[in-house]
This record gives C-alpha cells, structure tokens and sequence, in this order.
C-alpha cells in the first residue's frame, strides 16, 4: 500500500493520535498540486485574511476528497455533485471557493476551461439574516452574566462597538490611540474603522451603553494583549468565540438563535433610530456600501419614516453617565 493511499493515511493518524489524517502528498497535475499552487498566488493572497480563512478550510477539504484527481478532467457536474446536499448558503459559500480556484487554474495554464463557471448559484430564500436583538434580550443577558464574567465583557465589546466577532476577538488596548478611538481594520473587506472609545462619542450612538463596557473592563482583574481571552489568557478563535457566544445567550434565556451578529445589528437600528446619516452608520461600523448600510437598519429607518426623527428612549438598564477611564 503506497503512503500516499487514504487507508495508509488514516493508519498513520490514528496511530500518532491525531484528529484527521494528513494530506497526502501532491503529484503533478493533480488538483492537490494546484491547490498548494493556488495557495501561493496572488489571487489568493489578495484576499482578505478572514476570506482566507475560510476559503483555505473548503480548499483543504476539496483536497481531501479529490487531491488525486487531475485538474484537466475536472468537469461541471463533478463540481455540482459536490455541492449538491449542500444548503443554499453554504453551497454558494463552496461555489465562490471552486470559482476562485478554477479561474486562477485556467489564468496559470493548469487547466485548459474554468470548470466552475457553468455552474449556477443556488436560489436561496430571502431572509433577514441574524436576527437584532431587542431591549429586553440585551437586559436577560446582564441580568445573567455579571459584569466580572468574560461573557458579559464580549457582549458589552460587541455591542459597543458593532464589530464582527472575527474582528472583537482581535481587539485591545493597544489599539485606542491617545485621542481615545479604537481603530482597526476589518478582516472581511480591509476596510479601517474608528470607534470612540475614550473620546465623546455622537448622542445618536447611546454613549450611555458604553458605560457598560468601562465596568466590565474595570471589573476584570487580570490583563491581557486583546479583551477577549479564555480561561487560560489566550485569545478566542473565531469559530470557538462565536459558539461559546451563542451558549452564553442560550443560558440567559435569550431564544430564536440569537447571535453575536446579531449585536451588530442592534447597533445600527439604534444609531438609526436616534437618527444617525447613513454615512455615519457605515464609519462606525466599516460598512462598504449605502445598500449595505439600508440593509441592517432597515426596520429603523422604516420607523423614523412614520414616526419622525426623535431618538428612541434609552435602555431602561443604562447607567446615566459614561465614566472616564485614565489611560496609563
């Protein structure tokens, strides 16, 4: 049995204890040999780290399944076979992973025709997406998590803020410059975003709600590059963050999957509600485009257009003032 075999493999990893088996290696005009090239290119590279990510789990698992494989007999239907089962969203997601793949494929010579291209996106039905959490979600979850639990500093950070959880998991003090803004730069588009954090913050973003924040943080005893840690210090993972997140939610009795997204959302319906412009909303929260922006405060909007512009009344669970944290 060569060592290249799956069984071989799968023998080996069990044997050295490990979770899945390795890669085998790539022989040439393999889709193995084109991934690992794939992998180098600038058309990968240019990514986004985020995009990368994820693109580099499908990639792996493409791999996995049909590394032995040449890359000139790589038809459509083989691809549509692989994601057919798929849900519509995922199987998209994989879409735009093989369409990458091919393309660059076919620009490098490795492949004479885009396998990838025949093949239609999945109608998907129209959704909301993750759902905003109400006033009374953001009460139970305080409510059941005090402010010295690391739950109760990520949501209060990602609610603040209205950063996706692959960017809050990166966050720290060493990113708020002298003039108090918390600046970084997106993982999914690159694009930078400037939040006040020490510094007077628009009466349209509910500076009262960061007040939460300045107590969870003050409530921590131990230091750390990044706020977001688990027991041991170390920083959260993206995946794990996000489900250890939504557990945190399920336990404040928090019900309909709501999520750290979710938080995101939130934020821009309050922002929109107390009459934040559009342009406003998207320097906060790092929004590419107005449709973008249209799109996570579309129930607020619709609102202020019946009921006028005067702001929301603030969170009946909201401190009245925001503190001022000393810089060291």
């Amino acid at each position: 049995m060569p060592p290249s075999h799956p069984d071989f493999l799968a023998a080996y990893a069990k044997a050295a204890g490990l979770s899945e088996p390795p890669l085998p290696s790539a022989r040439t005009g393999s889709i193995a040999a084109g991934i690992a090239a794939y992998l180098k290119s600038d058309a990968f590279l240019s990514l986004s780290a985020g995009t990368r990510t994820r693109r580099r789990i499908m990639l792996d698992d493409i791999r996995r399944r049909y590394g032995t494989g040449l890359t000139r007999d790589l038809r459509p239907h083989h691809i549509r076979a692989d994601l057919e089962g798929r849900p519509p969203h995922p199987a998209n997601n994989r879409l735009k992973c093989w369409r990458g793949l091919c393309r660059w494929w076919q620009d490098a010579g490795l492949a004479e025709d885009d396998a990838a291209g025949p093949v239609r996106t999945r109608r998907a039905p129209p959704t909301d997406g993750h759902l905003p959490w109400t006033r009374d979600d953001l009460a139970k979850f305080r409510d059941r998590w005090p402010e010295t639990t690391p739950q109760r500093l990520a949501f209060e950070l990602l609610f603040w803020t209205g950063a996706r959880m692959s960017d809050a998991v990166r966050l720290g003090p060493g990113m708020v410059d002298a003039d108090g803004w918390l600046s970084y730069r997106q993982s999914k588009t690159g694009g930078r975003v400037d939040v006040p954090f020490t510094a007077s913050a628009p009466a349209w973003a509910e500076p009262s709600d960061r007040t939460h924040l300045f107590s969870a943080l003050k409530a921590q005893t131990d230091r750390h590059a990044v706020w977001m840690v688990t027991t041991h210090g170390r920083p959260r993972s993206i995946k794990a963050a996000s489900q250890w997140f939504a557990e945190a939610a399920r336990a404040a009795g928090i019900d309909g999957g709501r999520s750290a997204h979710g938080l995101r959302k939130t934020r821009a319906q309050i922002m929109a509600e107390r009459g934040a412009t559009p342009d406003q909303r998207a320097a906060w929260l790092g929004h590419e485009s107005l449709s973008e922006v249209q799109h996570y405060s579309r129930r607020a909007d619709r609102r202020r257009m019946l009921a006028g512009t005067e702001p929301e009344p603030k969170s009946s669970n909201s401190p009245n003032q925001v503190p001022t944290i000393v810089r060291k």
